[in-house]
C-alpha cells in the first residue's frame, strides 16, 4: 500500500512548488520506504511507496511511454488478479519489465482505459495522468477499501490525495467547515456521508467510481453497485461456492513478497482467515504468525454483555493451537489508549471511534515491528449479516440508521442556532432515505427478503466505510498493509442475493457461513457467539477521558463549545443512562472520548467555521 497525491490545474505553473514537497509530507507514514514525483506543464503527480511486491520494478510514479501513449500513474492498493490480466495484456503484445501488479494496472489502462476497472479484483485508488489527451483519469476499488479524497477549487483546478491532510496542504484548499459539516460530525459521526468530506469543498470519490478530470471540469461515472438478480443455487449449492469464493479470497491475498501474518481475536472471521492461511503456508514450509490486542487489567474488569458474552483469550488460544500458528498477544495500558487519541485523530483528519481507533492504531503499531502486510476479518458481519440488526426483526423494523437510533440525543447537544439550521430529523433521515430508495430490489420480494437488502446496503454505504476508514487509517499511519479478504466484490455480490433462510441457518447469525467452513475450524470456534471487537472496560479510562473534556470544557477558547451545548457535555459526567453513541462499541466512555477528540481536530486543523 502507498500514499498518492497530485495536482490538475491547465492555467497555473506546476514544477517546482514548495507545496508539493508538503503534500508529500503527509504521504511518508503510508509510503516509508521510497518516494517520487513527476511534473508536467499543468500537473504534478506524487508517491509514497509501502514495498510489498517487486521493491525494484514498481517503483512510482511510473511512466508507460509506448504505442503513441504517454501515461503517468500513482497508485495505492494491491490487484488479486495481477496473472490473469499480465496474460491477458501478454497475449495483446505487451511486455513486462517486472512482476509487480502497479506496472498491470498502468499497462491495463493503457489497453482498455476506463473500462479496465471491470477487469480488477483487488483494493485500488489510482490515478493516470494522459500527457497526450490532456486529462487525469481516476478510479477507486468497487467496495471503497482505499480512499480517494479530491477537491475541485474556485479556480477550476483539481487537487487529489489519499488522505484529507494531504490537500489541506495545498494552498488553494482550506479547513472550513460550515453547518452540514458540523451535522456530519454531531449527527452522523464517526460515519460520513457517501462521498463528503467533512471540510467544504473536499469530497471522496466513492466506492465503485472512476472518472475524468479535463479542461471541462470533472465527470464521475458509477461502474460498479450491488445489483440484485434471482438465487437459483439449493442450499447445498450455495454453501459450496460460499467456501469456494472464501478460500479463493484469502488465498490470493496471501500472494507478497514480504512475510504475511494475520490478526486473530477467537472470533468466526479471523478464525477462517487464519487456518486458511495457515493451511496455505504449511504447503511452502512455513509457520503463519497471528496477533491479537488485549488491555491491560482487562480481566479483572470485564463483564458479560448481551453483545460481548465472553472474552477472547479461551478462544483465541484454542484456535492458535488447532492451527499451529506463533501467536503474539499485544497488551495495551490504558494510559497509552487515553494518549492515543489524538494520534488516531491525526491518522484519520477527523474525530473517529475513540479508544476504538487508538487501540487498532497502538495495534497496528506493535505489528508493525515485526510484519508489513496482514490479513484480517473486517466486513464479513455486513456481507454475511452478522449483526443484531439483521436478526433482531425489532430492530430491524426500525427506520433509520440501526447503529444510530440516537438523533435527538445527538442534536440535544447541538448549539441552537445551528441546531435550527440543520433541523437533525431531516438532516439524518433523508439520508438514510436515499440509500433505501437507491437500493437495488427486485420487485415481488417477500417484506423479509426486501428488508435485508435494504440493510446490507445501509451497512455497505455507512457503517462499512467507517470500519473500513479505521481500518486504512490506523494501520496505514505507522505503514502497515491491512488486508481484507471478505471485501472480495465476487463475495458481496454472490452474498446479495442469497435468501435469508440460507444466511440465517439454524437461527444463527452468519449461520451459513458457519456452515461453509465446517471441517476448517474446532466446533467451539465454528458457533462461537458473535463477539465484538475487543476494547477495554477498564474504569481508568473512563476517569481519564472525564478528566480531559472537563479541561476542554474549562478552556474559554476550547473550539469544541462553538458547536455544543456546554450543560449537554457536562452531562455525561452524571448521566446514569448509557445511550450507545455508534453502535455496541461507543457508549458512555467513548462519547466523551468522541467529544475530547472533536475539540482536538478543530484545534489541530485550524478548522474555519463558516
Amino acid at each position: 500500500m502507498c500514499g498518492i497525491a497530485g495536482y490538475v490545474d491547465y492555467n497555473g505553473v506546476i514544477a517546482g512548488a514548495d507545496e508539493y514537497e508538503e503534500m508529500l509530507d503527509t504521504l511518508r507514514r503510508r509510503g516509508p520506504d521510497d518516494e517520487g514525483s513527476v511534473f508536467y506543464p499543468c500537473a504534478a503527480m506524487l508517491h509514497a511507496r509501502l514495498s510489498v511486491v517487486d521493491p525494484e520494478n514498481g517503483r512510482q510514479p511510473m511512466l508507460y511511454r509506448e504505442r503513441g501513449r504517454d501515461l503517468c500513474l500513482v497508485y495505492n492498493g494491491e490487484l488479486y488478479n495481477t496473472e490473469e490480466i499480465r496474460q491477458s495484456l501478454l497475449s495483446k503484445g505487451y511486455t513486462f519489465i517486472g512482476h509487480s501488479d502497479t506496472e498491470v494496472l498502468l499497462k491495463a489502462y493503457a489497453e482498455w482505459g476506463d473500462g479496465c476497472v471491470d477487469r480488477f479484483n483487488g483494493i485500488f485508488a489510482f490515478a493516470v495522468w494522459d500527457n497526450v489527451e490532456g486529462r487525469l483519469f481516476i478510479a477507486r476499488d468497487r467496495i471503497g477499501v482505499k480512499p480517494f479524497f479530491y477537491s475541485v477549487t474556485k479556480d477550476g483546478a483539481f487537487v487529489f490525495g489519499s488522505e484529507i491532510k494531504t490537500l489541506l496542504k495545498h494552498p488553494s484548499v482550506s479547513p472550513v467547515i460550515t453547518a452540514e459539516s458540523v451535522g456530519e460530525i454531531i449527527l452522523l459521526g464517526p460515519g460520513r456521508t457517501p462521498g463528503s468530506g467533512v471540510f467544504k469543498d473536499i469530497a471522496e470519490l466513492a466506492p465503485g467510481c472512476c472518472g475524468y478530470f479535463t479542461r471541462n471540469g470533472l465527470k464521475v461515472r458509477r461502474y460498479w453497485r450491488l445489483t440484485d438478480g434471482e438465487h437459483t443455487d439449493d442450499f447445498e449449492k450455495t454453501t459450496h461456492e460460499v467456501e469456494r469464493l472464501v478460500v479463493d479470497s484469502i488465498e490470493r491475498q496471501l500472494v507478497s513478497d514480504v512475510p504475511v501474518c494475520t490478526f486473530l481475536s477467537g472470533g468466526l472471521d479471523s478464525s477462517i482467515i487464519s487456518a486458511v492461511a495457515a493451511r496455505h503456508m504449511a504447503k511452502k514450509g512455513e509457520v503463519l504468525h497471528t496477533y491479537s490486542v488485549h488491555y491491560k487489567d482487562n480481566e479483572k474488569y470485564f463483564q458479560k454483555s448481551k453483545f460481548q458474552p465472553n472474552s477472547d483469550d479461551e478462544y483465541i488460544d484454542i484456535i492458535s493451537s488447532y492451527i499451529g500458528s506463533v501467536h503474539h498477544k499485544i497488551v495495551i495500558d490504558t494510559a497509552a489508549l487515553v494518549d492515543a487519541l489524538f494520534e488516531a485523530t491525526d491518522a484519520r483528519d477527523l474525530p473517529g471511534m475513540a479508544d476504538v481507533d487508538s487501540s487498532l492504531l497502538l495495534f497496528c503499531r506493535e505489528i508493525k515491528k515485526e510484519a508489513t502486510v496482514v490479513l484480517s476479518g473486517e466486513c464479513a458481519d455486513e456481507i454475511f449479516a452478522g449483526y443484531p440488526w439483521y436478526t433482531d426483526e425489532t430492530v430491524r423494523k426500525v427506520a433509520g440508521f440501526p447503529w444510530s437510533q440516537n438523533t435527538s440525543y445527538r442534536a440535544s447537544f447541538l448549539k441552537d442556532d445551528i441546531a435550527a439550521e440543520l433541523n437533525a430529523s431531516d438532516f439524518v433521515s433523508e439520508r438514510y432515505e436515499k440509500t433505501v430508495r437507491e437500493s437495488s430490489i427486485l420487485p415481488g420480494l417477500p417484506p423479509e427478503e426486501k428488508r435485508q437488502r435494504e440493510m446490507i446496503n445501509l451497512n455497505f454505504d455507512w457503517f462499512m466505510q467507517t470500519l473500513l476508514d479505521r481500518k486504512d487509517r490506523m494501520s496505514m499511519y505507522s505503514g502497515l498493509e491491512v488486508r481484507v479478504p471478505f471485501c472480495d466484490y465476487r463475495i458481496a455480490e454472490y452474498m446479495y442475493r442469497v435468501l435469508w433462510k440460507y444466511k440465517y441457518y439454524k437461527g444463527r447469525e452468519k449461520g451459513l457461513l458457519r456452515h461453509a467452513v465446517a471441517g476448517l475450524l474446532p466446533e467451539d470456534i465454528r458457533w462461537r457467539k458473535k463477539s465484538p471487537y475487543p476494547k477495554t472496560h477498564n474504569p481508568n479510562y473512563l476517569a481519564a477521558v472525564s478528566e480531559l473534556l472537563r479541561d476542554v470544557i474549562a478552556s474559554p477558547s476550547s473550539p469544541l463549545l462553538s458547536i455544543v451545548k456546554k450543560s449537554a457535555l457536562e452531562g455525561l459526567f452524571t448521566s446514569d443512562v448509557s445511550v450507545p453513541w455508534y453502535g455496541q462499541l461507543m457508549t458512555v466512555p467513548q462519547t466523551i472520548a468522541y467529544f475530547v477528540q472533536v475539540d482536538y481536530w478543530m484545534r489541530k486543523y485550524g478548522v474555519i467555521i463558516e
